[in-house]
């Protein structure tokens, strides 16, 4: 799915994708999915077994066991150690690790995210307050995992106006429905049970732009929408259409990269280029702005070294890599004076010699 609209936007822009969609389909046919915890030869001495990382719907820690007992690995890039609406906490009960690959996007000093309580009381403070002034909500979102989680929080704290989901949000919702089994053991049994957070009535799906339009007049409500970090997508049109406006809001849920537009209104941007009829203009942002921190799928410093203390086998080494500038060091030699663990962050390029 999300290959696909890529090769869209890709068009869309003028940009020649780097493969095409009859390319995709083919790859689809010559793919071959794993269950977790089912193990499979993908050489002669080597096994793999995918198992939960708590970070996105089918995502996997990936062990692999070489030769007849001599050497695992387990490669943890991503994970999420805690527990969210959509997920459990990222598998812990390897039986024996000599070798953990580890990430360390949040693994800085600095990085420790709020509770989840207090995130999702946040969220829900702002949303309500937007709802009292009769405003609407603007939720950049990604498609995948973020979306889904910001609709679970407002289904099930009992929120009742109106939702409008615009972009792949609302495809992305329907593959995390009809895979439970991928979910955590609550939402799964929710589902199950009838009580699916993502099939509530406030949730109304936008396909056209005649919908949208429609939906500007429908205050007060929230509109999630992607992009995440408006770098384009229809949330830019909502952004266009309701930003002037005071009583309205703009709440950032999703990581706003280096460059974004997103970053760029975090940093205090207030005149913000939009595009009318092929011709960019400046428009001045009214709407109220808030970041909500504690929604990421990957860990955070916290997670990532009480997951390293949780595992059920003690790693012999630890890479640790997936991080800006100095995190993954930091996060190395933190690992090494909690645990006594031999912990380094390898360079690009650089070869490890694991026996």
């Amino acid at each position: 799915m999300l290959t696909l609209d890529y090769i869209d936007v890709l068009q869309r822009n003028g940009v020649q994708p780097p493969f095409t969609v009859k390319g995709v389909k083919e790859a689809v046919k010559h793919s071959i999915t794993l269950d977790y915890n089912e193990v499979s030869d993908v050489g002669p001495d080597v096994r793999l077994t995918f198992q939960p990382a708590g970070h996105l719907l089918g995502s996997a820690l990936i062990h692999l066991h070489v030769g007849q007992g001599l050497h695992n690995i387990v490669y943890a890039c991503d994970l999420k150690y805690g527990r969210t609406r959509l997920f459990d906490p990222a598998f812990t009960n390897f039986q024996r690790i000599e070798t953990l690959i580890i990430e360390s996007t949040y693994g800085g000093s600095e990085d420790v995210m709020p509770p989840r309580q207090n995130t999702e009381g946040e969220l829900m403070d702002i949303v309500n307050k937007t709802m009292e002034r009769n405003g609407i909500c603007i939720i950049p979102s990604f498609a995948v995992g973020r979306g889904q989680e910001v609709m679970s929080i407002l289904s099930e704290n009992g929120f009742e106006y109106p939702v409008f989901i615009d972009g792949m949000i609302w495809d992305a919702t329907a593959i995390h429905t009809a895979y439970p089994e991928y979910l955590s053991k609550r939402m799964e049994r929710k589902i199950f049970q009838g009580e699916n957070p993502f099939t509530n009535d406030i949730f109304k799906r936008i396909t056209t732009t005649q919908e949208r339009e429609k939906a500007w007049d429908e205050k007060p409500c929230v509109i999630i929408s992607t992009s995440g970090s408006l770098i384009g997508g229809p949330v830019m049109e909502h952004l266009k259409a309701l930003g002037e406006d005071p009583k309205n809001s703009l709440i950032f849920v999703s990581y706003q990269f280096e460059g974004s537009l997103g970053r760029r209104i975090q940093k205090g941007w207030r005149e913000i280029p939009v595009v009318n009829n092929g011709k960019t203009s400046m428009m001045k942002l009214e709407a109220e702005v808030k970041t909500i921190e504690g929604l990421s799928a990957h860990s955070d410093r916290n997670q990532l070294i009480n997951y390293v203390g949780r595992l059920k086998s003690r790693p012999e080494r630890i890479l640790v890599c997936h991080g800006d500038n100095t995190k993954p060091v930091n996060l190395a030699r933190s690992l090494y004076k909690l645990f006594k663990i031999e912990s380094t962050a390898p360079k690009n390029l650089e070869t490890i010699r694991l026996r």
